[in-house]
């Protein structure tokens, strides 16, 4: 077990709120059971003058996820008694429905139904209410692949939980998860509040930057499983020090969350019932981020070395670096990227089409020299190893004769993209018109405005804003979506063109990592 380095560990938290500007943050680090570091800095409520506290209560937004997880495992020694309860929600859905552990691992196959809320019209500071997710997990027809597969990430796996629990225990989720989980692991000020609207304590998540200023994050939604509790940095230490306390227990709570995951398979899984597993410094770790409007956490925990880290800013900045930054201090470690030397970098360099997933790969090399490639709409540094090989923490890439394979184990992902530099990039005319998915029951309709291209949906949540489309080669185009109704957006839509013989426009597929392939068919007006 290493010791902490405790001048590194002070520099990097004192660096924090430097390298990290915005209105607030808090970070906790606990090691054997006890709360070694705990420092906020800033403002909860620029408007009111609240200090950020440790006390100040926060959405810990996704991080909910691994609480939904244990609140299951505490009702339920078999998940699969609700699987009649889960199924009975997608009641168009065809072919194999994903079990309970299918759901809680993120191999449901389900596409995301905060990204799916662009594709129905939904308005960036629009309401979604409870009557609005049913809807919306209700009319899923298809899934990204086979139940048990594959990895994707999916909000809506936590909401199907949620109302399992409710219904096979007969209590509402919330009250449940406080009753099964929070209070047994004495979180003294935690509370489950579904209503992003209304958090307690009068902290602020802020928009903007240093360069624009800061603005409130406005948030109308309705959470539940796959987010909604509110806690303060005291009651995210309080959280670390019982896993530490119940590390010995096999059946302890936190020791079967964390516990291995497979593929149906046999192959590994990083994901499972709530938490995202990771290998770093030769060290096994754990843990899950966080995000909403105006809202950033992210925790990790490292067993073998009892060493916990857990971060929040009520901005926009990154605290997934920031931990990793705390974390690799206290360990002596660097987080330091590996630059690339261009000349071997370049046949990497460019705009990629993976058909297979509908998504399009982007490689760069940054002003720091640093190989990046955007693939899940984020940026994945790599390193090009001496075999040609590009390696990232969690992708790889490799050149094939016709393009590059891309391999993501975790994923359970091995395909391939195509280039598009040699491709004549032309807007196609008669690309603007209206496309019906029936599986949404949405409209996509696409404007050409003097030349310039732009696109909108029109669903059961109302008409969402126009937003740009770009071509990006031959019948293949990026539509650009910086703001949503959950934040952060899904990223950049990849959107395909498909023809018939006679050279007419069939179908169009809308994708991005969080929602694939949505076939829109050709309407005639």
């Amino acid at each position: 077990m290493a010791s902490i380095d405790t001048a590194a560990l002070q520099r990097a938290i004192d660096e924090l709120p430097r390298r990290f500007p915005g209105p607030g943050g808090v970070v906790a680090v606990v090691k054997d059971g006890a709360p070694i570091e705990r420092y906020a800095w800033g403002f909860a409520n620029l408007e009111t003058h609240q200090p950020f506290s440790n006390t100040t209560q926060m959405p810990i937004c996704s991080i909910t996820k691994q609480f939904t997880c244990a609140t299951l495992l505490s009702v339920t020694a078999d998940p699969s008694e609700l699987d009649p309860l889960t199924a009975a929600m997608l009641p168009r859905l065809a072919g194999g429905t994903p079990s309970t552990a299918d759901l809680a691992n993120n191999q449901s196959g389900l596409r995301d139904y905060w990204a799916l809320t662009v594709l129905c019209g939904a308005k960036p500071e629009g309401d979604f209410r409870p009557a609005d997710a049913a809807t919306l997990l209700g009319l899923t027809r298809s899934l990204h692949f086979k139940p048990g597969t594959a990895y994707s990430y999916s909000n809506g796996n936590f909401r199907l939980l949620a109302l399992a629990l409710e219904q096979h225990s007969g209590t509402e989720f919330g009250d449940l998860m406080m009753a099964r989980v929070v209070g047994p692991a004495g979180l003294p000020t935690a509370s489950f509040v579904t209503e992003t609207g209304a958090l307690p304590g009068g902290a602020t998540g802020y928009e903007g930057t240093t360069d624009t200023g800061w603005r409130p994050g406005i948030n109308r939604l309705h959470w539940s499983g796959d987010a909604g509790l509110c806690m303060s940095v005291d009651d995210l230490i309080a959280w670390e020090c019982y896993i530490d306390r119940t590390r010995d227990d096999a059946d302890g709570l936190y020791n079967r969350l964390s516990a291995p995951v497979s593929f149906d398979d046999g192959s590994a899984a990083s994901y499972g019932r709530g938490l995202a597993q990771s290998t770093r410094w030769g060290r096994k770790m754990s843990g899950h981020g966080g995000a909403i409007r105006g809202w950033r956490l992210q925790r990790f925990v490292v067993p073998s070395e009892r060493l916990s880290v857990a971060i929040a800013f009520n901005h926009e900045s990154d605290p997934h670096a920031a931990a990793m930054q705390v974390m690799a201090a206290a360990l002596g470690q660097t987080v330091a990227p590996v630059s690339s030397d261009l000349a071997g970098a370049k046949r990497f360099l460019g705009t990629w089409l993976d058909r297979r997933w509908g998504l399009l790969l982007d490689v760069k090399i940054n002003s720091d020299g640093t190989l990046v490639a955007s693939y899940d709409g984020s940026a994945e540094v790599l390193s090009l190893g001496a075999d040609g090989i590009a390696r990232g923490l969690g992708m790889m890439l490799s050149p094939t004769t016709g393009g590059l394979r891309i391999r993501r184990p975790a994923d359970a992902i091995d395909s391939e993209a195509e280039p598009f530099g040699a491709l004549a990039i032309a807007p196609a005319p008669d690309l603007a018109g209206r496309y019906y998915s029936g599986e949404l029951e949405a409209d996509l309709e696409i404007v050409n405005a003097g030349g310039a291209w732009f696109a909108s949906f029109h669903g059961f949540l109302g008409t969402g804003p126009l937003m740009p489309v770009t071509p990006v080669g031959a019948d293949v185009w990026r539509l650009t979506c910086h703001r949503a109704l959950d934040a952060p957006a899904p990223g950049d839509w990849t959107v395909q063109v498909h023809r018939s013989v006679d050279g007419k426009i069939a179908s169009i597929t809308v994708g991005c990592w969080l929602a694939r392939n949505v076939t829109f068919l050709s309407v005639l007006i």
